[in-house]
């Protein structure tokens, strides 16, 4: 099974992360990872004044702060990933990549807001499943 683990390095990542190791069938080479971060993109007014090699190094060093952790937790598991930063919101980070991917599964943390609060906040898992028609596996 192709599986994207989109990730954001909050406690919920970690959680998601226990919940696979606490489980035998996610672990082995059955199944085929990428291990996604989004992260957010400058204001299109700052970038524009940045070089762009500096821009670039913001984003490698902001992707790899959440990467590092999960470079090792997957080394651990001797569990084989791919690892893929990608810049912009979340949501649409990930429902792109699921599209150009073909995965079989998305699993990832949820921070589990109420009805309100996505209505208020929005979710990225709630936006997430209305872009996507790929199966959702959210760890709360």
């Amino acid at each position: 099974m192709k599986i994207l683990v989109p990730v954001d390095g909050s406690p919920y990542t970690k959680r998601m992360l226990a919940y696979l190791a606490a489980h035998d069938e996610w672990l082995g080479g059955l199944h085929e990872y990428t291990v996604l971060h989004a992260v957010p993109a400058v204001p299109p007014r700052a970038a524009a004044v940045l070089d762009k090699d500096v821009l670039k190094g913001y984003y490698d060093d902001e992707a790899e702060k959440v990467l590092k952790t999960l470079r090792t937790f997957f080394g651990k598991q001797k569990i084989a990933a791919e690892f893929v930063a990608k810049v912009g919101p979340a949501a649409d980070t990930i429902a792109g990549v699921l599209k150009k991917g073909k995965y079989d599964l998305v699993i990832m943390g949820s921070h589990g807001h109420s009805s309100l609060g996505n209505l208020v906040l929005g979710s990225v898992a709630t936006k997430l499943m209305a872009q996507s028609n790929t199966p959702v596996l959210l760890v709360r």
